[in-house]
């Protein structure tokens, strides 16, 4: 794998944890619960700080870490955005919007590990992230479900 491969494939996960910081600052905005505010915001700081560690690697690869969101993410916090106010922005809801954000975080991750030619610094890096992503994943699906039976 070249130097520019691994830099494009950090560059897509560090746009991912842009887009789960920005995915989770915005739904933090929008819930009722005091908890699920703040727990969004650490989501939002982990996702920083994932972003960071990518960032380095990247530098360290020779490359130019990307610094912001895809535009996939963009049309997801615009859709959160659309489905908050038609639903009111309910704590529900933004569960529900957060999983799905989760859902294509770790998407993106398994394909990132699915390079073989990794190096496996950089595949240490990002196995261990992408247990991080699987549990803010399991934890919103784990709330959203509690959510829904209540």
């Amino acid at each position: 794998m070249s130097h520019d491969d691994i830099v494009d494939t950090l560059n897509d996960l560090i746009e991912t944890s842009k887009d789960g910081e920005l995915g989770f600052t915005a739904c933090a905005k929008h819930v009722k619960s005091s908890d699920l505010r703040n727990l969004f915001l650490r989501r939002a700081e982990e996702c920083r700080a994932a972003a960071g560690e990518l960032q380095t690697l990247v530098v360290e690869y020779g490359g130019k870490p990307d610094a912001g969101g895809s535009a996939t993410g963009a049309l997801h916090r615009g859709w959160v955005a659309v489905r908050g106010s038609l639903s009111g922005y309910s704590d529900h809801a933004m569960l529900e919007e957060c999983e799905r954000g989760e859902d294509a975080a770790l998407a993106r991750y398994r394909a990132a590990l699915k390079e073989e030619a990794l190096p496996e610094s950089v595949r240490a890096v990002v196995a261990r992230q992408q247990l991080g992503v699987q549990a803010n994943h399991d934890q919103i699906k784990r709330l959203r479900d509690i959510d829904k039976a209540a």
